[in-house]
C-alpha cells in the first residue's frame, strides 16, 4: 500500500485505487501473481497447490503454524503454502499477521490473492478470516516514502479467494478488513509526515477535509477561541512556537446512540521539550511521532459511519508543536487549565498531560458515558512494556476491560497499571493545585493520576502508547517507524462499547 504526497500533503491518495475484492480461484488466477493458500497442520492440502500432504512433508512442511513454501509455477500465480497449525490454534491474529507475512515474502508482485478456507476447515467465520486477511495484506504493503519513485504502488491488487457459498460472508469481511486498513494507514500516515509540513493549521485541514468525507461533525478553534475557551494548557505549551496552536473537535452522531463516548489524543505535532530540551538522540529525531494519539483518534473516527458504529462518539484533537524560544513557557509557571485548576509546571517536557488536562474537562462538559484519552505520554511506558505493550489505567474497571478486550482483538495490546492512591502526593505543589511531573519513579502512573484530575469522576480510560508508537523494524503487518498504534484499538472499542453499569 503506498502513500504518494502532493507537496509532502499528508492525506493518502493512490492506496484507494488498490482492487481490492472476492473472486472464485479461477478469477484469481488470471489475475494473481502470487496465491496464499491456508494448509492445516495434518491435514490435505486444498488441490490447486498440485501436491498431497506426503509431497509437502518430503519438502519440510508440515502446515504447522507460521511455515511457508513458495511453489513457482509456469501456468498461472506463485502458489505458497502458508501454515496455520491446528484446528484450536488459528485465530484472526494468525490469520492477519500470516497474511502480512505472504505479502512480505513476495514483495515485488504487486497482485495478491489470499484463499479462504471454510469455518469447518479453519474453525474460524469466513468474515473474520476474510476480513484478518485483508488487513494483514494492506497493512504489510503500506510504506510511507517521498523519495524518487514514491508514485509506484506496492499494490496493485487483492483478490480473497472464497467458493460460491462463502462469497457473501467474505464480501462482507473484506469490506470491514479494507474499512480498517484505509483507517489505520491514515493514522500511519500522519504520524510519519515531517513535523514541518503537518503542522497544527495542516492537521486541521486534513480533519475537515477526511473528517467531513467520513461524515462527521468538524469544528477548528483557532488561538482566540482557545483564549476565550480558557485552554490554559495548550495555550502554555503553545507559547514557544512560532506555529499557532488548533483544537479540533470531530462528532460522529448515528440516529439512535446507544452509548456517548469521548475521546481525546494528544497532538504534540514535534515535541523538542521546550525549555527542558531533550537531547539530540534518536529519540529526539522521532518525536514527529508525538502526535500519534490524534491521528489515532481522527482515522479512527473516519471508519465508525462506514463499519455501522451505534454509539456517539466526540473526539478532542489538542494540537501544537512544543518549542524553546524567547516566550516559551518556563519551569516554575502557572497554568490555569479549562476546569480552573491551577498546575505549576516543572518540567516543560511533561507537557502532553497539559494540553489533554484542557480536553478532558471539556469533555466532561457534555453528557457522555466514557472518556478515553491516548497519548505518547511517558517515557516510563515504553521502559515498562517495551515497543509492542502500552499501558493503560482508569478509574472505571468496565471501561479498563473493554480497552483491553479491544486490543485483543485487533492485536494492539493493552495492559493494567493501577493508578496507586498514594502517589497523588507527588504532584503536590506549594504555590498551585498541582505540578505536572511526580518523583523519578512511577512516571506512567503519576502521569495517570494528573489526568484523573480533570474527568470530574467520569468513567474513563487512559491508553500511553509511548513505547507503541514506534517500531525499530517491521513486523508482520506493522511497519518500521511511526505505527499509527490506537487507531484500530479504538475502531474496535467504539463499536462494541457498552456503557458502564447498563
Amino acid at each position: 500500500m503506498n502513500t504518494v504526497l502532493r507537496d509532502f500533503d499528508p492525506v493518502p491518495s493512490t492506496r484507494y485505487r488498490i482492487r481490492v475484492g472476492v473472486a472464485s480461484l479461477k478469477q484469481a488466477a488470471d489475475v494473481a501473481d502470487a496465491l496464499a493458500v491456508p494448509v492445516a497442520a495434518g491435514t490435505e492440502p486444498p488441490e490447486e497447490l498440485g501436491v498431497d500432504l506426503a509431497g509437502l512433508g518430503s519438502a519440510g512442511f508440515t502446515g504447522q503454524r507460521g511455515q511457508t513454501l513458495v511453489q513457482p509455477r509456469s501456468d498461472g500465480p506463485v502458489r505458497v503454502a502458508v501454515g496455520i497449525g491446528g484446528r484450536d490454534e488459528i485465530d484472526t491474529t494468525l490469520v492477519r499477521d500470516l497474511a502480512a507475512e505472504f505479502a512480505r515474502a513476495v514483495p515485488w508482485l504487486k497482485n495478491l490473492a489470499v484463499e479462504v478456507p471454510s469455518e469447518a476447515s479453519s474453525g474460524i467465520a469466513v468474515a473474520d478470516f476474510a476480513q484478518a486477511a485483508t488487513e494483514g495484506v494492506l497493512l504489510a504493503r503500506w510504506r510511507y516514502f517521498v523519495g524518487r519513485d514514491a508514485d509506484q504502488p506496492t499494490l496493485e491488487s487483492l483478490q480473497i479467494v472464497a467458493a460460491d457459498e462463502d462469497a457473501a460472508a467474505a464480501e462482507t469481511g473484506v469490506e470491514r478488513g479494507r474499512i480498517v486498513a484505509a483507517a489505520c494507514s491514515l493514522g500511519r500516515d500522519l504520524a510519519n509526515c515531517p513535523a514541518t509540513t503537518l503542522s497544527a493549521v495542516r492537521m486541521a485541514e486534513v480533519a475537515v477535509e477526511v473528517g467531513t468525507a467520513a461524515g462527521l461533525e468538524v469544528e477548528v478553534f483557532d488561538k482566540d477561541q482557545l483564549i476565550e475557551l480558557g485552554c490554559g494548557g495548550l495555550l502554555g505549551v503553545n507559547r514557544g512556537s512560532v506555529e499557532p496552536p488548533r483544537m479540533i473537535r470531530l462528532r460522529y452522531q448515528p440516529a439512535e446512540p446507544t452509548g456517548r463516548i469521548a475521546l481525546v489524543g494528544k497532538g504534540i505535532m514535534y515535541d523538542s521539550g521546550g525549555i527542558s530540551l531533550k537531547p539530540s538522540d534518536e529519540s529526539h529525531a522521532q518525536m514527529k511521532n508525538d502526535m500519534t494519539g490524534a491521528a489515532a483518534v481522527l482515522a479512527g473516527m473516519t471508519a465508525l459511519r462506514d463499519l455501522g458504529c451505534t454509539s456517539a462518539v466526540t473526539g478532542y484533537l489538542m494540537c501544537t508543536d512544543n518549542m524553546p524560544s524567547g516566550s516559551a513557557m518556563k519551569l516554575g509557571d502557572v497554568l490555569t487549565m479549562r476546569n480552573g485548576t491551577t498546575v505549576e509546571v516543572l518540567n516543560t517536557d511533561a507537557e502532553g498531560r497539559l494540553v489533554m488536562a484542557d480536553a478532558l474537562a471539556l469533555a466532561t462538559e457534555e453528557p457522555v458515558d466514557a472518556i478515553v484519552d491516548i497519548a505518547t505520554l511517558t517515557g516510563a511506558c515504553l521502559r515498562t512494556f517495551g515497543v509492542e505493550v502500552a499501558g493503560v489505567m482508569g478509574n472505571d474497571p468496565a471501561v479498563v476491560e473493554q480497552l483491553r478486550r479491544a486490543g485483543d482483538v485487533v492485536d494492539e495490546p493493552v495492559w493494567e497499571l493501577p493508578l496507586h492512591k498514594s502517589y497523588r502526593s507527588q504532584l503536590d505543589s506549594t504555590i498551585a493545585d498541582l505540578t505536572n511531573m511526580g518523583g523519578i519513579n512511577a512516571g506512567s502512573i503519576t502521569a495517570g493520576l494528573f489526568l484523573q484530575e480533570f474527568v470530574d469522576g467520569k468513567p474513563w480510560g487512559h491508553v500511553d502508547i509511548a513505547g507503541t508508537a514506534q517500531l525499530p523494524a517491521p513486523r508482520t503487518w506493522r511497519n518500521k517507524g511511526a505505527t499509527g498504534f490506537g487507531t484500530k484499538l479504538l475502531i474496535e472499542f467504539a463499536l462494541r462499547f457498552v456503557p458502564p453499569g447498563s
